[in-house]
């Protein structure tokens, strides 16, 4: 079940419409973060359910905390929330483990569908590690 959401993006205005599109369909517990380094520093202390992951970003960007994250918990629920659409950016996150790419600017629908994907994952992930 998922419960926490974190959410990880440079912009204060899309962490807000991300929030929105969110709270307008699920009644989760969230916590923001600026950059990669701060959120990967906030996922290693809450351990979120899921996390939205922007890919261009100070101090640390998208694919490296992507690659920590995983490091540190391999089953980490990460959705890369970008508007860079080119495939190699894709392959690259998908290799690295994130769950989707959802494409910015969210909408509450796709925000809906991808929050049903996690929550599918949880599950298959849940009942192989038992």
């Amino acid at each position: 079940m998922i419960k926490t959401v974190l959410i990880i993006d440079d912009s204060m205005f899309m962490r807000m419409v991300l929030k929105k599109c969110l709270t307008d369909r699920f009644d989760f517990e969230y916590a923001e973060a600026k950059d990669g380094l701060e959120g990967l520093e906030k996922f290693k202390t809450l351990g979120p359910d899921l996390t939205f992951l922007d890919l261009t970003m100070p101090v640390m960007d998208g694919f490296e905390a992507l690659d920590e994250m995983k490091k540190f918990d391999p089953d980490a629920l990460v959705i890369v929330a970008t508007a860079d659409v080119q495939e190699q950016a894709e392959i690259l996150v998908l290799k690295a483990g994130a769950l989707m790419i959802l494409q910015k600017p969210p909408s509450t629908e796709s925000v809906s569908e991808a929050v049903q994907k996690a929550m599918a994952a949880q599950a298959v992930t849940k009942t192989k590690n038992g």
